[in-house]
């Protein structure tokens, strides 16, 4: 199935999945957005870093932690991880895990006291995973749980402590096209609103010479480190040198819809203003975004039926005209979609690499961020 634009996409789901709806375009708009998230979620997951996710995390600025905002995604330093099996009685609870590993040995009793302890259910009993599941806090880790395994009667779950503060971020944008106008309302502002945070979080800051080159500005021992960015962004990335990576944050952008935010011969104001602030600023083509919902959606193979069939319940009406729960977004997924999308991503590596356009830094591919986060996660924090 071939759809010559997103706005075209976005008609078809209108028309099929939210005709009952008051305002069909905008509920299939909102729904596309909701996909763009997932598609990162399980691009970041599939790289190898589902053990250092959080998700939607309240970020500090950068020495002005009077002020933080949520993100969508968050990368963090591991500390350490156990695994453990625990009997399939749902839901499986933050209460039960630590009894698990209490009863393996793994912690001392009562020893997770120490932590601000979260009230949350990894798997409900409808077999909702919540991803990335926080079990406890306290000022500098997060026990973090995912599901790895599940054989209906036993659940093997690995447990994460990460380090609080994250070394890298990303953020989803898109804004649909309203009809009769050519572009939405609010791309501006969403803009403005990522470009804001992308600039403020991260130790080494962005700023302009006289000729209008991109620079950084690192502070360090004291003094500022001024170089042009690109080569700064390098050359802190690869450091040994604890002093000049400790507080930076690598901040990435995903954008979609291309009608929208990016034609080839003239970017508009909208990506010009997200280019110039993220680190990394990351195109996910109409083609990508289409061939997703084609295949998982709207046209599934076999295999991947549950996937659809999770997608359509989380946006279709139950009985008595009340909406059923939702199933289908990056933080609340159904077990069986979860696999699902996981050996998706796993068997179609080289494809969904294709979807993926790098905007900014030029000349650099998707490969080299990917070399970049690893690099990070493996320093010495």
């Amino acid at each position: 199935m071939s759809y010559p634009s997103v706005d075209k996409l976005q008609k078809t789901l209108a028309e099929h999945i939210f005709h009952y709806t008051k305002d069909a375009k905008k509920a299939s708009g909102r729904a596309l957005g909701t996909l763009v998230e997932i598609i990162t979620f399980y691009l970041i997951k599939d790289w190898g870093f589902e053990s250092s996710m959080r998700i939607e995390k309240h970020l500090a600025e950068y020495s002005n932690d009077k002020i933080s905002h949520n993100v969508e995604y968050s990368i963090h330093p591991v500390c350490k991880k156990v695994q453990i099996s625990i009997e399939k009685k749902l839901p499986i609870t933050t209460k039960k895990i630590f009894a698990a590993l209490e009863k393996d040995g793994l912690i001392k009793k009562n020893a997770w006291e120490k932590y601000e302890v979260k009230n949350s259910s990894l798997l409900t009993t409808q077999e909702v995973v919540k991803n990335a599941c926080v079990l406890a806090k306290n000022q500098d880790r997060v026990l973090v749980a995912f599901i790895k395994k599940d054989n209906q009667k036993e659940v093997v779950i690995e447990i994460i402590e990460q380090m609080e503060k994250p070394f890298a971020m990303l953020e989803c944008k898109r804004v649909g096209v309203e009809e009769g106008m050519k572009k939405g309302p609010q791309t501006i502002e969403k803009a403005k609103q990522g470009a804001y945070v992308a600039k403020s979080v991260s130790s080494l800051q962005k700023i302009r010479n006289e000729n209008g080159v991109l620079c950084g500005a690192l502070p360090v021992n004291g003094k500022f480190i001024f170089k042009e960015f690109k080569k700064l962004l390098k050359e802190v990335i690869d450091s040994d040198d604890r002093k000049m990576y400790e507080n930076i944050i690598l901040t990435i952008g995903v954008v979609s819809n291309h009608g929208n935010w990016f034609t080839s011969d003239n970017p508009n104001k909208e990506l010009l203003v997200l280019s110039c602030s993220y680190d990394w600023l990351v195109f996910l083509t109409d083609g990508g975004l289409a061939m997703f919902i084609d295949e998982l959606l709207l046209n599934p193979l076999k295999k991947y039926k549950p996937v659809q069939k999770a997608f359509l319940d989380s946006y279709d009406i139950g009985k008595g005209g009340k909406k059923r729960q939702n199933q289908f977004t990056k933080v609340q997924m159904n077990q069986k979609a979860d696999f699902l999308l996981q050996e998706y991503f796993r068997e179609n590596r080289n494809k969904i690499e294709k979807w993926l356009y790098v905007i900014s830094p030029k000349d650099l591919t998707v490969k080299r961020l990917r070399k970049q986060i690893t690099i990070l996660s493996k320093k010495n924090w």
